[in-house]
């Protein structure tokens, strides 16, 4: 089947619109690479040279970066401080060395990195790929302290996790919004999609983290290192069970939420609180409360040290903070410019089978506006009037594509490609492999497993 949906001709601004995206990717990458300068001022003037080389007025490309970098430190921002947070009061208290005490004496050092992917599938599966990575930041290096493994062979893995759930898996919103577009089943989805998560997580975690640990060597970056993997320095550590609950209070509350979406009725008491906890912020918010409660002062801890504890926790991540609300508003610019439209133009003229087509589509959006959310949501929306008449399960089928396409080779206007490189002290090149060839590998073995499924269903 091949896609038959028509748009406007291409045009002379397209290709000006193409050649202004890819001028300002270059500019970003030269800029950091070779001159050297700080990822946010260089992200700021590739954005201007885009958008300025596209056609936008200087203050339209202004407000589009004020926009996109707000709107992104919003959903983003506060929830890696409150995470920053969860972590130093865990990494203090001693709370994450007894939980990887505990993961370390039921497991080898063969089978750890099968380890941190489950644990990371555990954690991740109802959160936000932000929001998991910030809890797992500080297990990572306190795990690979404890065990003397490379940071890499621990990392990977847990990243591999988090971000194959984030893109193939409801009730995360990139396949919910595929899911809604293209009339597919949830629960079909969502069966098909551990079919074609668990040997994503497999090639791009384990096996791929133990194949790239031994060939790059990246050691414990300073600040993040002092700030997440410090133990208790005197008294008894918290026991495991209060340990387990703190790192998993926002997991059950956001699962709650998604509970209540999905099968309670709307506007009731019940599915109003869970809604209420369950919003990421609130979740992260009262398990910050109840870490200083029960890790801190309920153990003796003065106050004093509590509130140290969450100061220090701040002034790592503002350079974070203010890369990744430059990545969106690098995006927003592009938005606006209509990278969208032309990327769409591009896939319809190409005479693809459809789900072939349709990860094309969603990879080529992907590249263009560094948001897995406008890739899956505008890719769905050009495939969508063609699907009509396609089984529950190719639909299905359609929604992962769509997924699997939305985060391959993400790069420098992606939010997590610099959460990946703040985090871990990483160069750009070595972001590259840790993090874009990782997402790559899940990429496509999504898109290997789709096709093979839709040939054995048709």
């Amino acid at each position: 089947m091949h896609l038959t949906t028509t748009l406007t001709p291409w045009s002379p601004h397209d290709t000006r619109l193409i050649l202004s995206c890819a001028l300002g990717l270059v500019l970003i990458i030269v800029f950091i690479s070779a001159l050297k300068l700080a990822p946010f001022l260089s992200i700021l003037v590739g954005t201007f040279a885009a958008g300025f080389s596209a056609g936008l007025p200087l203050e339209a490309i202004a407000s589009a970066f004020s926009k996109g970098a707000g709107a992104l430190l919003g959903d983003v921002g506060l929830i890696i401080a409150l995470g920053a947070m969860l972590g130093a009061l865990m990494a203090e208290s001693g709370a994450a060395d007894r939980l990887v005490s505990t993961i370390l004496d039921h497991s080898t050092p063969r089978r750890l990195p099968w380890m941190m992917a489950l644990v990371a599938i555990i954690i991740g599966l109802p959160l936000f790929f932000e929001v998991g990575l910030v809890m797992m930041v500080p297990i990572i290096f306190v795990m690979a302290r404890r065990s003397q493994q490379p940071v890499l062979r621990i990392a990977i893995p847990a990243l591999a996790g988090l971000t194959t759930l984030h893109a193939l898996l409801p009730p995360h919103p990139g396949p919910l919004i595929a899911i809604s577009a293209l009339h597919a089943d949830l629960g079909v989805t969502l069966g098909l999609g551990l079919i074609v998560a668990v040997p994503a997580v497999i090639l791009a975690g384990p096996l791929y983290g133990m194949w790239l640990s031994k060939r790059m060597h990246v050691v414990e970056p300073e600040e993040m290192g002092k700030l997440f993997a410090a133990k208790a320095p005197d008294g008894e550590l918290p026991g495991f069970p209060i340990s387990l609950i703190t790192i998993l209070l926002p997991v059950v509350l956001m699962l709650g939420r998604t509970v209540a979406k999905l099968w309670l009725a709307p506007d009731t008491f019940l599915s109003n609180a869970l809604d209420f906890l369950g919003e990421p912020l609130v979740a992260l918010g009262l398990t910050v409360l109840f870490a200083i409660v029960a890790l801190g002062w309920s153990r003796g801890m003065p106050r004093e040290r509590v509130g140290g504890i969450l100061r220090k926790s701040l002034p790592p991540i503002a350079a974070l903070l203010l890369t990744i609300g430059a990545g969106g508003g690098l995006k927003q610019a592009l938005v606006i410019a209509g990278i969208s439209t032309t990327i769409g133009k591009i896939a319809i003229g190409a005479h693809l089978p459809l789900i072939l087509l349709a990860w094309l589509i969603a990879v080529a959006l992907r590249q263009a506006t560094g948001s897995a959310t406008v890739a899956t949501t505008t890719t769905a929306g050009i495939v969508a009037p063609v699907v009509a008449g396609l089984s529950v399960t190719h639909n299905s089928l359609m929604a992962l594509a769509i997924g699997a396409g939305s985060v391959f080779f993400c790069h420098v206007n992606d939010a997590g490609f610099w959460m990946v490189r703040e985090y871990f002290g990483l160069q750009l090149k070595q972001t590259v492999f840790v993090w874009s060839i990782l997402q790559t590998i899940v990429s496509v073995v999504g898109l290997v497993l789709t096709l093979a499924l839709w040939g054995l269903l048709t």
